[in-house]
């Protein structure tokens, strides 16, 4: 790392690969596990692989939090390659333990590590990410850097309309949000992440896929504020035609200072299964 600032985030980020590289953001990656097998996050299974094998494969997959050691070896490595500070944002509590991992390993980092939980996934704590990052470029203290992930946090909007249930209640971890859905298996459920608690939680089901795609447009620009500069993201799970087809849309309605497409990781598509489609962003 070339900063005397490094900062540090989890595999669930969804930010795309070229700004990882732009902003010299370093990665942790979770781990996917099918039965015996056990996969690295974006290192040794792609978000395209996986959701192609979900398919197909009887197996249900499931996920393990990066570990400790993960996050140490991060830090010694920024350490070495000059870092005098690290600020880390990173995967909601509330969804994973991946956060404690990051603390107890900040005991044994060479350097003072500075740890933001991010109460989101996915771009809701890419975005964050990505703010902290550009008040670096600027120049920034780690307090600057940590107030503008601040502000992307508390202003995130994060709807995500699911294709079919079946991902969700398998899950585990956010089956709390199907409570009111369990009984009526043909729906398209629509999901929130609320940032307050970085919890998920029910939004508007659908009879049809064509009728929850309006729902995700109209909600998510029902709770962003379209009056201020608006940084949203597409997100899906390996669809990305229709992830195109509701950037176009935005894009001509909205016009937002930026927009962008995003596949998202396998961490999260176990829980939430192919063909998902997201809005997520924040507004200042």
């Amino acid at each position: 790392m070339s900063h005397p600032i490094a900062l540090i985030t989890d595999s669930t980020c969804d930010i795309p690969e070229a700004w990882l590289k732009q902003y010299d953001i370093r990665v942790i990656p979770l781990t996917i596990i099918f039965g015996d097998e056990q996969f690295l996050d974006g290192v040794d299974l792609s978000a395209v692989e996986f959701y192609q094998r979900i398919l197909t494969d009887p197996v249900h997959p499931s996920t393990s939090q990066a570990t400790p050691k993960n996050f140490l070896d991060a830090y010694k490595q920024a350490a070495a390659d000059g870092a005098e500070q690290i600020v880390a944002i990173i995967l909601s509590g509330a969804m994973s333990s991946t956060i404690e991992s990051a603390r107890q390993a900040a005991q044994d980092s060479p350097i003072p590590v500075h740890i933001l939980d991010g109460k989101n996934n996915s771009m809701g704590l890419g975005w964050q990410v990505i703010a902290a990052a550009r008040v670096r470029e600027e120049g920034g203290s780690i307090e600057a850097m940590q107030e503008a992930a601040l502000a992307a946090q508390k202003n995130m909007v994060y709807y995500i309309l699911l294709d079919t249930i079946e991902y969700l209640s398998k899950g585990g971890r956010i089956a709390g949000a199907t409570s009111l859905l369990n009984s009526i298996l043909k729906i398209k459920p629509m999901i929130y992440v609320n940032p307050e608690i970085g919890k998920v939680g029910a939004s508007l089901p659908a009879r049809s896929r064509k009728v929850g795609k309006e729902n995700l447009y109209k909600e998510f620009f029902k709770h962003i504020n379209t009056k201020l500069p608006m940084h949203i993201t597409v997100l899906h799970n390996n669809c990305l035609d229709e992830a195109e087809a509701l950037a176009e849309r935005i894009r001509q309605e909205y016009n937002p200072k930026e927009l962008i497409i995003s596949i998202v990781s396998p961490i999260l598509g176990v829980h939430t299964g192919p063909r998902a489609l997201a809005l997520c962003g924040y507004a200042g």
